[in-house]
C-alpha cells in the first residue's frame, strides 16, 4: 500500500524527554495526520459497525491474542450462536468451545462464558461502563477493560495495544530502544480525541496496522517486545488437540487422550492436570470430559 503518510523518519512530533510533554501544535498535527490517513484507509470490520456493547465485548476478547483476519471469520459464527449475554451465559462450555475452535487460546472461551454469567448475575444483563467495573470480569485485564469502555461506550480512556504502541514508537521515539509503555501512555492521553475516542482509537490502530507492513516493525524497540514461541510442539498445540479429541469423541479415558495427544505421556498428563485445575476439563474415575 502506498501512502504519503508512511515515512516520517524525521518527525516534528517530538516530546520533552523529561516530562513527555507535547506542544499543542504538535498534538494537533499528529491527530490530523492520523485522521487524514483514516479517512481514506479505514478498515471495515463487523464489530465496528455496531453499538451493541455485547458484540463489542466479544470482539475485544477475541482480538486479545488472535489476528484480525481470523477473528473476522469466526466472529459472525459466534454471534449467530450466542447473540447476547443471556444466550452465552446459558450455554454449556462444550458448546462454546465447539464454536470457538480455530481461535486458539481456548481458555478465553471459558472466561468469556463466565464473564457473561457475571454480567447477568451482577449487572442485570448490562455490560458495565467503566474500566474499574469491567476489569472485575473474568479474563479482562486493565488494557482490555479500557478498550471495551472506549469502543462500547465511547469513553475517553487511555489504553495501549500493539498497533497503538507501534504508532507512538514510530513517531515519538524514532531512535530509542526499550521504550516503556509508561513513556507512551502520557502521549496517548495528550493526543486523545476526547470528543470521539472510539473512532480515534480505530484510526490509530489502522495506522499501526499499516506501519507493520510499511516499515521495520517499531514494536521491536518496545520494552515489552517478545518473540512468540513456535506453536508447533508447544503446550498450546497439545491443549488444542486434547479439546478437539474430547469434542469429537465425547467423554474418554485419560489413557486414550494421552495416547492420541502429544508424544510425551508425562507432559500430556501435566497439561491435563492444569486444564482440570482451570475448570476446562473434569476428570472422574479415569475419564475426561469438557467441564
Amino acid at each position: 500500500m502506498s501512502s504519503p503518510f508512511f515515512v516520517h523518519t524525521a518527525t516534528p512530533f517530538t516530546a520533552d524527554s523529561a516530562y513527555t510533554l507535547l506542544s499543542p501544535d504538535a498534538a494537533s498535527q499528529f491527530r490530523e495526520l492520523i485522521w487524514q490517513y483514516y479517512r481514506t484507509h479505514r478498515r471495515e470490520m463487523a464489530w465496528r459497525e455496531t453499538a451493541d456493547p455485547y458484540a463489542i465485548f466479544v470482539s475485544e476478547v477475541m482480538l486479545q491474542q488472535t489476528q484480525v483476519a481470523r477473528v473476522a471469520t469466526k466472529y459472525p459464527e459466534f454471534m449467530a450462536a450466542f447473540p447476547d449475554f443471556a444466550a452465552l451465559a446459558a450455554a454449556p462450555l462444550e458448546e462454546v468451545l465447539r464454536v470457538w475452535q480455530g481461535m486458539g487460546y481456548n481458555r478465553r472461551a471459558k472466561m468469556l462464558r463466565d464473564a457473561a454469567r457475571q454480567v447477568m448475575d451482577r449487572f442485570g444483563g448490562r455490560l458495565p461502563e467503566t474500566p474499574e467495573e469491567l476489569v472485575t470480569l473474568p479474563g479482562i485485564g486493565p488494557a482490555t477493560a479500557a478498550s471495551i469502555a472506549a469502543f462500547a461506550y465511547n469513553a475517553p480512556v487511555v489504553f495501549i495495544e500493539t498497533n497503538i504502541r507501534r504508532v507512538f514508537i514510530h513517531f515519538f521515539f524514532p531512535a530509542e530502544g526499550k521504550v516503556h509503555d509508561d513513556q507512551i501512555r502520557p502521549l496517548v492521553r495528550q493526543t486523545l480525541d476526547w470528543i470521539n475516542p472510539r473512532e480515534w482509537y480505530y484510526a490509530l490502530m489502522d495506522y499501526g496496522a499499516m506501519l507493520k507492513q510499511a516499515v521495520e516493525n517499531p514494536n521491536r524497540r518496545s520494552h515489552s517486545y517478545t518473540v512468540q514461541a513456535s506453536f508447533v510442539g508447544s503446550d498450546r498445540q497439545i491443549r488444542g488437540q486434547i479439546l478437539r479429541y474430547l469434542l469429537d469423541e465425547g467423554p474418554s479415558s485419560s489413557d486414550a487422550v494421552i495416547t492420541v495427544c502429544g508424544d510425551d505421556p508425562e507432559r500430556t498428563r501435566k497439561i491435563i492436570r492444569k486444564m482440570v485445575g482451570e475448570c476446562l476439563l473434569s476428570e472422574e474415575s479415569g475419564r475426561l470430559r469438557i467441564a
